[in-house]
């Protein structure tokens, strides 16, 4: 009775839900290397050779200011530099990033807008479902609820895939793929076995998309290690009076973030920050990375963020933030200092691409991506044979009543 109760609450959430598992499967087995693939587009025309073995690489203020120089209307917000001799460094300003040569301060080219695109679209269909403007929070509640119809798919899956008998023959049926099959019986055997090789980590990257959709998931993650979840912040409130946001009738201007009144921009400030570069490369030995949000004003502290994996391991980053007069360490802020609960829940986030466990991981959680769109399929292919069947049952119990 418990079986039959699982397997129809599985069919029906697959029905309802498949559709849109389908697209966020697809789109998320897509995005599994989309950090690599649009560094590497974005780079592989800018890898330079160094002028010599010992050729020294300018100063961050000197590569800015001469980045500057070419466009004085940029105003850039951040600096990333990486290891190798033949990187560039990347700046940058606002919604563009320029890549400069680190050893004569040349701007080498832009980002690649069109690998850019077409993740930005995908992520939207990942996300959203395409959708845009108000209508994105539709989309967002539909992919919350399907990822959590498909989480319920997945753990059910595993109860209904237990063989009623452990045989040879029923574990490879269920096992192994079997090239011979046609229809129901080819549907029925990839869905169990595409199933049994993929649920666990299936499971958890369904598990971190939840977490992710819902706010009291994502609290559940604290209190699961009984700690208590962060405090959500709210936006802003309007001015009293407003009506139609900054700038509109009715209300008064709003300052832009890290403005004056009036609308003033203030440039970020990078002097002195040269003399403490050094600091934030010393702080972990084998780093590949070392980003600098660019403070807002002479006296903001100054932030370092630096990686020592690929993109996606937040248990090899940490946030480096030092006082800009003196130099000295404010924080230091790795993965392990974190709260148990904020460590549980960064790693699921991460899990969910399996970007945590690098390229390794991106690649399981890319084929698993894969395999949930198949699962999708055999799962629709069956309950519409399912379907058949039960319509012809009953049209040959008609009959026969008739015939009486």
């Amino acid at each position: 009775m418990l079986r039959k109760v699982f397997f129809w609450c599985h069919l029906a959430c697959g029905v309802l839900a498949g559709v849109v598992i389908f697209i966020m499967s697809v789109t998320g087995a897509l995005l599994a290397y989309e950090k690599q693939i649009v560094l590497w587009a974005d780079t592989r025309a800018f890898m330079i050779a160094p002028p010599s073995v010992d050729s020294p690489r300018l100063s961050v203020e000197s590569l800015v200011a001469k980045a500057r120089e070419a466009d004085p209307q940029l105003a850039f917000t951040g600096v990333t530099v990486r290891a190798g001799a033949n990187a560039p460094v990347a700046l940058a300003a606002g919604q563009r990033t320029l890549y400069v040569d680190p050893y004569d301060g040349r701007v080498l080219g832009e980002t690649s807008p069109g690998v850019r695109r077409f993740f930005r679209v995908i992520t939207d269909w990942h996300r959203t479902l395409a959708l845009s403007g108000d209508q994105r929070t539709i989309g967002k509640a539909i992919t919350g609820a399907s990822n959590l119809a498909f989480l319920f798919i997945v753990a059910s899956g595993i109860f209904l895939w237990w063989p009623k008998s452990w045989t040879r023959k029923q574990l490879r049926n269920v096992t192994l793929f079997n090239g011979g099959l046609r229809g129901r019986a080819r549907d029925f055997n990839w869905h169990n076995t595409i199933g049994f090789w993929s649920a666990i980590p299936l499971f958890f990257v369904v598990l971190g998309a939840t977490v992710i959709s819902y706010p009291w998931a994502s609290d559940l993650a604290y209190r699961v290690v009984g700690e208590a979840p962060p405090p959500r912040q709210r936006p802003p409130a309007a001015a009293p009076g407003a009506q139609g946001g900054p700038g509109s009738a009715g209300g008064p201007e709003r300052p832009e973030r890290g403005g004056r009144p009036g609308g003033e921009r203030q440039r970020p400030s990078l002097a002195g920050i040269d003399h403490l570069w050094p600091t934030a490369e010393q702080q972990v030995a084998e780093w590949r990375s070392i980003n600098l949000r660019i403070p807002a004003g002479p006296d903001a502290p100054v932030v370092f963020t630096i990686d020592q994996g690929y993109a996606g391991q937040p248990q090899k980053r940490g946030t480096l933030t030092l006082n800009r007069a003196s130099g000295e360490v404010v924080s230091w802020e790795p993965y392990s200092s974190l709260s148990p609960g904020r460590r549980v829940r960064t790693w699921l986030r991460f899990v969910h691409t399996g970007e945590f466990y690098g390229l390794t991981g991106q690649t399981i959680a890319g084929i698993v991506s894969a395999g949930g769109a198949v699962l999708v399929y055999t799962g629709l292919a069956l309950a519409f044979r399912r379907f058949l069947a039960w319509r012809a049952r009953g049209r040959n119990t008609r009959g026969v009543e008739r015939a009486a």
